[in-house]
C-alpha cells in the first residue's frame, strides 16, 4: 500500500511519520484491498488545545474511505482516524 503524508506548514518528525504508517498498515488486516492512503496533518490556529488535525483518504477500488479527527496530539488524532477507517473498511469488506 502506498502512503503519502503531507504536513501542512510544518515538518513532521520521523517518529510521527512512522507511527502513522504503522497505523495505516494495520488497516490491511481488516480490508486488504486498500491500495493507497493520503494523509494531511494540520495545526489549526486558535486557543483550543485540540488543534492537531489528521485527515486520511484511503482508496479501495470502487470506493474511497475518509476520516478527519482533531485532538491534543497527532498520535491521539491518528488513533481516532484509524478506528473510524477500520469501521469503514470492515463495512466494505467483501
Amino acid at each position: 500500500m502506498q502512503v503519502q503524508i503531507h504536513s501542512i506548514h510544518f515538518d513532521a518528525d520521523q517518529s510521527l511519520l512512522e507511527f502513522i504508517r504503522v497505523k495505516l498498515d494495520k488497516l490491511l488486516t481488516y480490508n486488504n484491498e486498500i491500495q493507497n492512503c493520503e494523509v494531511f496533518l494540520r495545526i489549526e490556529k486558535g486557543d483550543n488545545r485540540e488543534n492537531k488535525v489528521v485527515e486520511v483518504k484511503a482508496h479501495i477500488p470502487g470506493k474511497d474511505l475518509f476520516a478527519k479527527k482533531r485532538s491534543v496530539s497527532f498520535e491521539a488524532a491518528m488513533d481516532e482516524v484509524h478506528e473510524a477507517l477500520r469501521r469503514q473498511a470492515m463495512k466494505v469488506h467483501p
